[in-house]
């Protein structure tokens, strides 16, 4: 892992006896216990997950409304102080760049963009090269972040923040002292469980780590790698960049329209998009369910019975909270409707796989 950047919790991960790999650049663990008992406990207790290694975009100053609102998919002149919101950045062909965060500090002057750690230094170019006059800087070494995700996340995070936290609603953040310090708590998550993602000073997310575990102890706190930080994400047909979403993806066709506001405002693509929507997209990302035995693993054709290459897989793993196989993946729009079966190539075999309903685990 010559090279690999490290984040401010390297320290604590190898402390922890974690098993460390490379991942997007950085040195991060893999998994501490094992992929399984760390996704159940996320699903029943609470966990840590380590996601310093996020970037962390600011846009500020009197053009910061214009340039994000150019830069974004989603309606941004509606957040208020406090308030988030999931976007996408998009391209001039109708594609996502990434898919991202947005935080309003300051409603129409500063926001704090997070965006995937593959991406953090091509999607900082992407906002400098489209900036609309704002005050932009790279903040991504300043900041820690830890996510405590998990039914018990807020009982954790009200012991060392205060009762306050426990009505923080969805997409909402709250600043916050510690050790002198300003954190944002923000109730936002890729899990879907309860809990919070915290922007952290990198000098104090140690602390900040060791603390969440020390004090939750009884709550059956435990640190989980990005092994189960891939399943548990896969459950609820999140989307990966670089799996369900790339440059070339329509966001309508994975999903995710109820992010693109074209009626409200002006953005970068946006006419490319709504005319690939309009002239009838061809696929469909779908939650399949494997039928026969295997792991349907992102590249996988799917075919239909008539031996037709009708879509590929996107993501699949063995999903600890069911027991069952379980992939996300494009699929021709006929073959796309729920119990559909189709058929996965893995290693030679075509296996029977069936169209089901998503997320795969139903959470609150």
């Amino acid at each position: 892992m010559s090279g690999a950047k490290r984040t401010p919790l390297f320290d604590c991960h190898v402390a922890l006896g974690a098993k460390m790999v490379e991942f997007a650049g950085w040195e991060m663990p893999i998994e501490y216990q094992g992929l399984r008992a760390e996704h159940v406990n996320t699903r029943t207790n609470v966990g840590l997950f380590d996601v310093s290694h996020m970037g962390e975009i600011r846009v500020k100053g009197p053009k910061a409304l214009d340039t994000v609102e150019w830069l974004t998919s989603n309606s941004v002149a509606k957040l208020e102080n406090g308030q988030a919101q999931y976007s996408l950045l998009t391209n001039f062909e109708g594609g996502i760049v990434d898919d991202l965060i947005v935080y309003c500090l300051e409603k129409a002057v500063d926001y704090l963009l997070c965006v995937n750690a593959s991406n953090t230094d091509k999607d900082f170019a992407w906002v400098v090269k489209n900036n609309r006059g704002a005050q932009v800087s790279n903040e991504s070494a300043q900041w820690g972040q830890i996510a405590v995700q998990g039914p018990k996340a807020i009982e954790l995070v009200s012991r060392l923040f205060g009762t306050k936290v426990k009505s923080v609603p969805g997409f909402h953040f709250l600043p916050a002292d510690f050790e002198g310090a300003q954190v944002l708590l923000a109730r936002t998550g890729y899990t879907g469980e309860e809990g919070f993602e915290i922007f952290v000073p990198a000098a104090k997310a140690a602390l900040l780590w060791n603390l969440l575990l020390d004090k939750g102890q009884d709550l059956g706190v435990g640190p989980v790698g990005l092994g189960a930080r891939d399943t548990l994400r896969t459950e609820m047909k999140y989307p990966l960049y670089g799996h369900e979403i790339d440059d070339t993806t329509n966001p309508y066709a994975a999903g995710l329209g109820w992010v693109i506001k074209p009626a409200s405002k002006d953005f970068i693509g946006r006419d490319k998009i709504v005319a690939g929507k309009e002239a009838g997209l061809k696929r469909k990302l779908v939650g399949l369910k494997m039928v026969d035995r295997g792991i349907a693993r992102q590249g996988y054709p799917l075919f239909s019975f008539d031996n037709k290459e009708i879509g590929k897989v996107t993501s699949g793993t063995v999903s600890p909270s069911l027991g069952d196989n379980i992939a996300v993946g494009y699929l021709d729009n006929e073959y796309a409707e729920l119990g559909c079966e189709v058929l996965v190539e893995i290693r030679g075999r075509k296996l029977k796989a069936a169209v089901v309903k998503t997320p795969f685990v139903q959470k609150n």
